[in-house]
């Protein structure tokens, strides 16, 4: 079984996932527009991405810019666990992705052996952040 998280945007899916890829690694592929779809689009809205994944080698992030009339509310039903290697990956993942977010738990040393943080992120992505000892 896979599960993969699909992360919705107000038309900052590229620019968040260029930034995910610069802390994360991986690659962007399979980038669709609304170029040339049936869909009733303002027409400066038809280069903002349908749909791409940023694929690396333990993580797969899809997501779309969601058409300007489609309801989002940024949520805390979901949290993307992003579990590092090393703990100086953890806090450098960390860091970045609370830039201009919010901050929820602090990167620190937990009770059950791991270092951890949580933190809403520029773009109103919940993101857990862990490095287990």
């Amino acid at each position: 079984m896979r599960i993969e998280a699909y992360l919705s945007f107000r038309g900052q899916c590229q620019e968040a996932f260029n930034y995910y890829q610069e802390i994360f690694g991986g690659e962007i592929v399979n980038i669709e527009t609304y170029e040339n779809k049936a869909i009733d689009l303002p027409e400066n809205y038809r280069t903002q991405w349908q749909h791409a994944e940023l694929r690396g080698k333990n993580f797969t992030i899809l997501g779309y810019d969601a058409a300007p009339d489609t309801p989002l509310t940024d949520g805390t039903n979901m949290h993307l666990g992003v579990d590092m290697d090393n703990e100086g990956g953890a806090k450098f993942a960390f860091a970045e992705l609370s830039k201009g977010g919010k901050v929820h738990t602090s990167f620190q040393k937990t009770s059950w052996g791991a270092h951890y943080g949580r933190c809403t992120d520029k773009y109103g992505i919940n993101w857990m952040v862990n490095f287990k000892e």
